[in-house]
C-alpha cells in the first residue's frame, strides 16, 4: 500500500476542481492506494507539509458532485517557481522529504504552462536521483495556451461565460437610437483564444461581437479607427472584443509574477478614451476581469466532463502505465460528432511554452475570426451542469463548511 498527492496551482477556473474531483476518484479505484493527499496552496503545500486528507473530506457522493461544480480551487493555489535542482537542490530535498514521511507514490499537479515547469524539473530530479515516484501534470487554464493538447480544462466554461456576458452587453447596448461603440476587454496575456471564442454568438444568428483583435493580429489604432467607421455604416450599436494582450496603447505594469510574466491593465480604457478623440459618438468599455474565470453559474458541462475525466486518466496513466514526466492531454478526433481522446505528452515540449491562436483563423483584415474558429468552439460550451441551490443561491463545496 501507498499514498498519492495532488496539489492545484496557478490561476483559478470553473473546472479545476472537477479535476480534482477526477483524481480523486481515479485513486478510489486503485486497491493499493491508501490515502489520498491535497496539498495546500500547490508546490508551496508540499514544501510546508500542508496535506489534507481528502478521504476525510470528500465523504460521499454528494460532496464530490458539489466539488465538481464549485469553481476556483478549494486546496488554493500558488505560483511559486522551483529553481533548478543542479543549482539549489534544497527544495528537491525537502519535498522528498515529504513524500517520503507520507508514503506518496505519485503526485499530480493540475496547472498550466508554468505548473508544468514544477512537473518537469521534479521528475528530472527523481529520475536523476533514482527515486521512485511518479509526477504527472494535469492541464488547466482559461488562457486554452497550453501545448500539446487539443484545448485546456477550465476554457470552455470561461469561453460560455464571455459569449453569454457579450451577448448580454449586445442587448443592452442596443437599447438607445444613438450611435454607439462598446469595447470589452478579454483575459488573454500572450494568445488570443478566449477573446476570439465570442465568436460562438454567430451559432445562434448574432452578428456581435462585430470586430474581434487578438495579441496574435497586427493591431493598428488607425486601422482600428477605419474598423469601427465601417461598422457604424451597417451597425447602430457596435461591440469590439479585444485581447487584453493587444499592443495598442495599453498599460503594462512592471510587477511581474514569479515566472516572469507582467500584468496587463487597460486596453479597453485606452482603446474607450481613442475612440471618444477620433469618433466622438457614446463609448463605453467594459473589462470581464476575474468573472470570467471562475463563474461556475453558467460553465460548461462538457468542460467539467472532461475536466473530471482527464483526472482520472493521469491516475490510471501513472498507477496502471507506470508514466512519469507526462502531462495529461486532449487530441480532437472530430468536431462534429465531437469526439477526444485522452493521451500523454512529454512534459519537456510543453513546460514554460505558449500555443498561440491561429494565425489562419484570423481573416485577412486582422479584425475577426473565421468560421474553422467557430468549429472549433462551439463543441467545448455545450451543455450546463445541474446545480443545487440554496436560498436561490448555487451552493458551493467549502472547507470552512
Amino acid at each position: 500500500m501507498f499514498n498519492i498527492a495532488v496539489a492545484q496551482s496557478g490561476g483559478p477556473t470553473a473546472a479545476i476542481n472537477a479535476s480534482l474531483t477526477g483524481v480523486f476518484n481515479g485513486a478510489e479505484q486503485e486497491k493499493e492506494v491508501d490515502e489520498i493527499y491535497g496539498a495546500e496552496n500547490g508546490i508551496e503545500g508540499i514544501l510546508g507539509d500542508r496535506l489534507l486528507n481528502l478521504r476525510s473530506i470528500l465523504m460521499d457522493d454528494h460532496d464530490k458532485q458539489l466539488l465538481m461544480t464549485t469553481p476556483s480551487t478549494i486546496l488554493g493555489s500558488c505560483r511559486f517557481k522551483l529553481k533548478d535542482w543542479h543549482e539549489d537542490e534544497s527544495d528537491y530535498l525537502r519535498i522528498t522529504e515529504v513524500f517520503n514521511r507520507h508514503n506518496i507514490r505519485a503526485f499530480f499537479y493540475i496547472g498550466g504552462n508554468d505548473s508544468m515547469d514544477t512537473v518537469m524539473k521534479l521528475n528530472s530530479y527523481f529520475v536523476a536521483k533514482d527515486i521512485r515516484i511518479k509526477v504527472v501534470g494535469v492541464p488547466k487554464t482559461i488562457d486554452n495556451d497550453v501545448t500539446e493538447t487539443d484545448h485546456t480544462p477550465g476554457f470552455g466554461s470561461a469561453a460560455k461565460y464571455v459569449a453569454c456576458s457579450l451577448q448580454e452587453i449586445i442587448r443592452d447596448s442596443r437599447v438607445y437610437s444613438i450611435p454607439s461603440v462598446t469595447i470589452v476587454e478579454i483575459m488573454g496575456r500572450d494568445a488570443g483564444w478566449l477573446a476570439a471564442s465570442s465568436c460562438v454568438l454567430r451559432a445562434n444568428g448574432e452578428p456581435a461581437p462585430h470586430l474581434i483583435y487578438l495579441p496574435e493580429g497586427e493591431f493598428s489604432p488607425e486601422k482600428y479607427l477605419e474598423d469601427v467607421r465601417k461598422a457604424q455604416l451597417r451597425y447602430k450599436a457596435v461591440i469590439v472584443a479585444v485581447s487584453e494582450g493587444i499592443t495598442a496603447g495599453g498599460v503594462t505594469s512592471e510587477v511581474v509574477d514569479a515566472f516572469g510574466h507582467k500584468y496587463l491593465s487597460g486596453v479597453g480604457k485606452w482603446l474607450e478614451g481613442y475612440t471618444k478623440e477620433h469618433i466622438g459618438c457614446k463609448v463605453r468599455s467594459i473589462e470581464l476581469n476575474v468573472m470570467q474565470r471562475c463563474s461556475s453559474h453558467i460553465a460548461s458541462l462538457t468542460d467539467l466532463n472532461e475536466a473530471e475525466r482527464i483526472g482520472r486518466e493521469a491516475v490510471k496513466a501513472a498507477l496502471t502505465y507506470g508514466e512519469s514526466g507526462v502531462m495529461m492531454a486532449f487530441r480532437r478526433i472530430s468536431n462534429n460528432p465531437y469526439r477526444v481522446e485522452i493521451v500523454t505528452a512529454d512534459i519537456s515540449k510543453i513546460a514554460n511554452q505558449e500555443k498561440k491562436f491561429p494565425r489562419e483563423w484570423i481573416n485577412p483584415e486582422g479584425n475577426n475570426v473565421t468560421v474553422d474558429a467557430l468549429n472549433y468552439f462551439l463543441p467545448l460550451i455545450q451543455g450546463e451542469p445541474q446545480l443545487e441551490f440554496r436560498n436561490g443561491i448555487p451552493v458551493h463545496f467549502r472547507l470552512d463548511q
